[in-house]
């Protein structure tokens, strides 16, 4: 039980707000003095005369998050090289909403305290904090759909990427300028064994460590070098040839069991998979569990006392964080996913409604670990500091309680983010809810007497397995027709929308099957330059009414809603649905007993 409840964003989220609960009791005990006192015991490592000190808040800061900026770099190089960064159009709308929920925080921040001794301040309110959205999402409403989470992950990153950018240019106080050369050149040390394919884990530790310790005497904030380094880490799709000798290697495991059959198994299939990945999956548990609830525990020790809490009630900076967070989130992420749409410049991950993405604008106030730590950089003086922490807890609470109101309207209106216990077990129609029509895309003779309706997805291997078997049945029947209806699984193919765009823009030049054959030839690459030099192939313009090709694909995903569709692929013959198994001899006795129907 209580390892499958630390697997879930819950699980964590509730260790860091115990880090956090942890945090405010010591600070305001009895014993509340020794809590600065033991983070700020000086611990250190010497070689001979030379010495490195920090004390155990800055080891924290400075050391251990940097391993959780590691892990947002490799995160970072993932998803760009295989993941939803990858199309524009559905990164276009989180960036922006993203770059929206950092500038308005940060202009309600500098309404209350531009000229001010809190004005440097400005970049606390502007970063989202993950790990509490997420838990916040998974307390609100299992209901709340998969899209939602996607979207918000997808702002998060570039939340992630623009508040680094932000705290290497405008909180560096001073360059050390011969600590930086090092640190260049040390850098470029780790470049040049990556571009020799050198993969020796000591290597890369040593140089890493001395990385670190000299962009810290540099005077920039160590936890950059995370990042540098978790987006130079090698990420790659298993390639056939290396999942071929990993089934080769189980098989053979399989046959004849032995130690040594077990190690190479086991060798051939981590080497299937790239070391980014590999990577997040062991240090995700550390950072989320260990690294992140520590670095709570040794910064959220404000103390809340009546002189506090008296002081932070007219503090220009504690309301400018406290309304950054709350209403400069909200306001920004809101209109920084409206332009877009409005303007057709990207898509949503998903069939999201507006009660769902203010909700999720809503809980992106809860701004904790990055408004933390740029709290340290940001203020010398402790008053001013306790008054930020205090800005950032009171933001932050309200913010989920406004997201919670937001989920609760959308559900009492009737289903967006519905609660289990609120809906029935669904009975899914078997007819064909919308007949088929002039705008379907036909491949067939008219009067056919089997009409086979495909909802299906071009990112979907099964439906790419499937194309074959219809092709076959069309060949041996001439009586037999193929309409075939977009139905995108965003959630699990993040390219398929765009795929989707690209063939509807080919059917406006009657290209509709040759664009849908070439798609499903190529299902694993299908990016945006990709899909550019597939329409180029067919003279075709791929992005020439991206809004309109998208309401087109919405149509289609309205009517297999309606007509039960919860997957791909998906077949309706004769307007009913099949549910057999998807091989050539299913399919053609299933379309021989219609033919037999009177």
């Amino acid at each position: 039980m209580l390892r499958a409840f630390l697997r879930t964003e819950a699980g964590s989220t509730a260790l860091l707000l115990a880090a956090t609960v942890l945090a405010l009791v010591w600070a305001n005990s009895p014993w509340g003095a020794t809590y600065d006192a033991f983070w700020h015991t000086p611990t250190g490592i010497s070689f001979g005369d030379a010495t490195f000190s920090l004390d155990l808040r800055h080891w924290v800061n400075d050391g251990l998050m940097t391993v959780f900026f590691f892990l947002i770099g490799l995160e970072v190089s993932y998803e760009v090289r295989l993941g939803q960064l990858r199309d524009r159009r559905l990164i276009a709308v989180p960036a922006l909403a993203a770059f929206g929920g950092m500038l308005v925080p940060a202009g309600v921040y500098l309404l209350l305290n531009a000229g001010g001794p809190g004005a440097g301040g400005w970049g606390v309110p502007i970063a989202t904090d993950t790990a509490f959205v997420l838990g916040v999402l998974a307390v609100v409403g299992a209901r709340c759909p998969d899209p939602l989470r996607a979207f918000l992950l997808t702002l998060a990153i570039v939340d992630d990427v623009l508040a680094i950018m932000i705290i290497a240019i405008f909180y560096t106080s001073s360059i050390a300028v011969p600590a930086l050369i090092a640190a260049a050149l040390l850098l470029a040390a780790i470049v040049t064994l990556r571009w020799l394919k050198i993969w020796r884990a000591p290597a890369y530790i040593v140089l890493g460590f001395a990385l670190w310790v000299a962009t810290l005497e540099s005077g920039i904030h160590p936890t950059l070098v995370g990042i540098a380094l978790g987006i130079l880490v090698f990420v790659y799709a298993p390639t056939d040839h290396k999942l071929l000798l990993a089934g080769e290697a189980v098989q053979e495991f399989t046959s004849e069991p032995s130690a040594q059959a077990a190690r190479e198994a086991a060798r051939r299939v981590q080497r299937a998979v790239s070391v980014n990945e590999r990577l997040q999956l062991r240090l995700h548990p550390w950072s989320s569990y260990v690294i992140v609830p520590v670095f709570a525990l040794a910064n959220a020790g404000v103390p809340l006392d009546g002189e506090s809490l008296r002081a932070a009630l007219t503090s220009p900076v504690s309301i400018g964080v406290a309304l950054g967070l709350l209403l400069g989130k909200f306001a920004g992420i809101s209109l920084g996913t409206w332009l877009p749409l409005r303007f057709g410049w990207g898509i949503l991950p998903g069939n999201l409604v507006w009660g769902q993405l203010l909700g999720g604008a809503a809980v992106s106030g809860i701004g904790f670990t990055v408004a933390l730590f740029i709290v340290d950089l940001a203020f010398d003086d402790s008053a001013i500091h306790t008054q930020a922490k205090i800005g950032i807890l009171a933001g932050s609470l309200l913010s989920a309680l406004m997201g919670w109101i937001i989920f609760r309207l959308a559900w009492d209106r009737g289903g967006v983010c519905a609660p289990p216990e609120a809906e029935p077990d669904e009975e899914l129609p078997d007819r064909l809810a919308v007949p088929v029509g002039p705008t379907d895309h036909v491949r067939g003779p008219k009067g056919a007497k089997v009409t086979i309706v495909e909802y299906g997805d071009f990112e979907c291997p099964y439906c790419g397995r499937l194309q074959p078997v219809l092709e076959e049945l069309r060949r041996k029947n001439s009586d037999i027709r193929v309409v075939f209806r977009h139905f995108p699984i965003r959630t699990l193919h993040p390219r398929a929308a765009s795929a989707a765009i690209v063939s509807e823009a080919a059917a406006d030049r009657g290209r509709f099957w040759e664009m849908h054959d070439i798609l499903f030839d190529n299902q694993r690459f299908l990016t945006d330059a990709d899909l550019e030099h597939y329409a180029a192939e067919l003279d075709v313009d791929p992005w020439s009414d991206v809004s309109g090709h998208a309401a087109r694909i919405s149509l289609h995903e309205e009517s297999g809603r309606d007509s039960g569709v919860r997957g791909t692929p998906t077949l309706f013959l004769n307007g009913v649905r099949y549910q057999g198994p998807l091989d050539l001899r299913s399919i053609s006795q299933a379309v021989e007993d219609l033919r037999g129907s009177p």
